[in-house]
């Protein structure tokens, strides 16, 4: 998501009890991981059957690339599969006590989004790594407003299990809410360990503001902040996808609406409005004239395009990307997979040190 202090859901008409598997019930073509991962675990999930072979009792085999030796590695202690299931259980208390039609998945993917996008390749600093946003700086920046709500939910998580990690459980509910609400499977690493304190956060302006005033100020902002941390343009393009999730709020960033009218669906419908729609500049809300800073509205009133949204269909490179996925929903998802894998592993030693592991 770009730079907005956003996502929850709304609307009375979405399915208001989790997981939403509204489409794409079929198994997908399972995704790589990230380039720099050295090894991969396979285990096998028996959906016909019900039957899944949890991490725990999966003997692991650890592949050096360098040498092709191959080592025995103990499972780790975290079952996956369980703390998925806990996850679940909070998003769907959680919107059965909020009756509203709303929900936390928006808002833990925002969460995995911006504990990863601090990230620097110039020097290494920043990512998931450290789980830091429990602490000053990182939970008071404005770019992680509204982002509390999302580290108290999952606090139940962490006591049922103790033995993962922060940054890997606010990394990982990000994967479940893609996945819970009918998107891809999401390739995961276990390994990021946590920080004591707030002193190693890297400094604030990291995150992608929604706007820089302009639209060539705005594109080039989007390019800064995404090559900082080593994407393409068609990653960039990609992981903007997340925003057919939730909505943004007027007491946190300033702006206000749903992207899609299926929010609570992950899908490529983002694409389709970014490149069907006609988009113009809001002006009014309620009835009255809207205050708020800049963004866009379609022709109904009900959806927005922040000024990052419209720059993908303005500028060429970043519209062929817009308009591909917005044809072949497949091929986005196959593509988001990769990269908010990739992002999720910014900065954590496991990429290069320790097991990469794909629980299906």
């Amino acid at each position: 998501s770009l730079a907005v202090a956003c996502r929850e859901k709304i609307f009375d008409f979405n399915i208001k009890k989790l997981p939403i598997k509204t489409r794409h019930q079929h198994p997908r073509p399972l995704p790589h991981p990230p380039s720099s991962a050295k090894i991969m675990l396979h285990s096998v999930r028996y959906t016909a059957t019900k039957l899944a072979v949890p991490a725990t009792a999966v003997s692991l085999a650890l592949y050096a690339s360098s040498s092709n030796e191959v080592l025995a590695k103990e499972a780790p202690a975290v079952d996956l599969e369980k703390v998925r299931d806990t996850i679940v259980s909070v998003m769907e208390e959680d919107a059965e006590k909020r009756g509203d039609g709303t929900s936390l998945a928006g808002t833990f993917i925002r969460l995995a989004w911006h504990c990863s996008g601090t990230y620097s390749k110039a020097d290494g600093t920043g990512g998931s790594n450290g789980a830091r946003m429990r602490f000053d700086p990182e939970a008071k920046w404005g770019a992680n407003a509204g982002l509390g709500v999302a580290r108290s939910a999952l606090e139940p998580v962490k006591a049922k299990h103790p033995d993962m990690s922060y940054a890997d459980l606010y990394t990982y509910a990000g994967v479940v809410a893609v996945e819970e609400s009918g998107g891809p499977k999401i390739p995961f690493g276990l390994g990021r360990e946590d920080m004591s304190s707030g002193e190693t956060s890297p400094p604030d302006g990291r995150l992608p503001d929604a706007d820089k005033g302009s639209r060539p100020s705005t594109v080039q902002h989007i390019r800064d902040i995404f090559y900082r941390m080593g994407f393409t343009d068609r990653e960039i393009v990609a992981l903007s996808g997340a925003h057919a999730m939730g909505r943004c709020h007027t007491d946190r960033s300033g702006y206000w609406g749903p992207w899609t009218f299926a929010e609570n669906t992950f899908s490529n419908e983002y694409f389709r409005l970014l490149v069907e729609e006609r988009w113009s500049p809001k002006a009014t809300h309620n009835g009255k004239p809207w205050t708020g800073p800049d963004q866009f509205e379609d022709s109904t009133g009900k959806l927005m395009m922040l000024p990052s949204d419209i720059a993908l269909i303005l500028d060429p490179e970043f519209k062929k990307y817009v308009e591909m996925y917005a044809k072949n929903e497949d091929l986005f998802f196959t593509d988001f997979a990769k990269a908010f894998s990739k992002l999720l592993a910014l900065g954590v030693p496991f990429a290069a040190t320790k097991a990469w592991y794909q629980f299906w």
